[in-house]
């Protein structure tokens, strides 16, 4: 289980400045951003990117789209409902159990949420199946498609320039992981966590998200300035963290994990149901997960291994390495052989 370093008790999630990879900066500036990135990545998992250039309209509109959708009633929303298996579309309250995906039981997640992703169709010539690029639905919230769409455009831009800083800083140049994302199978998942009250009683240990690490890559998270997401360190405790003002969090995820032969760490997070003085409050958020090609193979890069780090995975592909996860998140029904690719990837 991977959890974050601190220091005297104090856990910190550094902000960090991507300009230089925009905007072509020196080789100096680019430098000291990767040694930046690689010391979170080795300690924290987690850091707050800011010059990432997003407009601040994109933003705007985007959260005025999800509250208009968010806002509408349950049996509107949930005719937006994909299959089990299917990660598009709507996902009502309580239908989930993050925890889950690590082998513990838990309370439901309070979230509701809501998907799009890359679909087949977006990479003609590939043959690819939708059974892992699936066809996105979209509601007739006005505005809405749009302007998710023109988040997830700039999401992914920042998703895709992490991937540059990542690959320097491994030591393996800025464009080689781009091998292993040029059909990646990414995923916006925007979040409300709906309440019944104020003042609601909730379940023993029920959360707004339950302990987990992410999936793939790399995560580009947006959120209010609102209490909730919390990291775990190597005592047992949960650390409270919010967003720097203007800022985007950036975690790594569990196939990136494996990548580096664990150099760097998938660090276990929840999101506890969001209190302000002792009451609970609304909160949004929306993750973009940039998760890697469905057929790319999972196994440590050059640079990580050696004499003295063995791999300490075997191979896996991208596409079954998710499958496994997200079987366990949704209280799936796994195969014999994902559910030992599932327990292993909960080490």
């Amino acid at each position: 289980m991977a959890v974050a370093e601190t220091r005297d008790g104090v856990l910190d999630v550094p902000i960090i400045d991507i300009t230089p990879f925009r905007t072509g900066g020196t080789e100096a500036d680019r430098e000291a951003v990767a040694r930046a990135v690689d010391h979170a990545a080795r300690t924290v998992g987690f850091m707050q990117v800011v010059g990432h250039g997003i407009p601040q309209a994109t933003l705007d509109a985007f959260t005025v789209a999800m509250d208009a959708f968010f806002a509408a009633d349950l049996a509107a929303k949930s005719t937006y409902r994909c299959p089990p298996g299917v990660n598009r579309g709507y996902t009502p309250p309580k239908s989930e159990s993050l925890a889950n995906s690590l082998g513990l039981v838990s309370a439901a997640d309070l979230f509701e949420a809501f998907n799009v992703g890359t679909q087949a169709s977006d990479f003609p010539g590939l043959d690819l199946s939708e059974a892992d690029y699936g066809t996105n639905v979209w509601p007739d919230t006005p505005g809405f498609r749009p302007a998710v769409e023109a988040w997830f455009a700039v999401a992914g831009e920042v998703a895709r320039t992490m991937t540059r800083v990542f690959g320097r800083a491994l030591g393996l140049g800025e464009d080689h992981l781009a091998r292993f994302t040029g059909h990646s199978v990414d995923v916006l998942r925007m979040i409300n966590y709906r309440l019944p009250s104020a003042a609601a009683e909730l379940e023993p240990e029920q959360v707004g998200m339950g302990a987990h690490t992410d999936y793939g890559i790399v995560t580009v998270l947006w959120a209010d300035a609102v209490p909730g997401l919390e990291i775990l360190d190597g005592e047992g405790n949960w650390h409270p963290v919010q967003p720097a003002p203007g800022a985007l969090l950036v975690n790594l995820g569990d196939a990136l994990a494996r990548w580096t032969n664990d150099r760097w760490i998938s660090t276990m997070h929840r999101v506890a149901a969001p209190r302000v003085d002792g009451r609970l409050v609304p909160r949004r958020s929306a993750a973009f997960f940039h998760d890697g090609d469905v057929d790319a193979v999972i196994a440590p890069l050059p640079t990580c291994v050696d004499a003295e780090h063995p791999a300490l995975y075997e191979p896996v592909t991208v596409g079954e390495h998710l499958r496994a996860k997200l079987a366990g998140s949704r209280g799936g029904v796994l195969t014999e052989g994902a559910d030992r690719e599932a327990a292993r990837l909960s080490r």
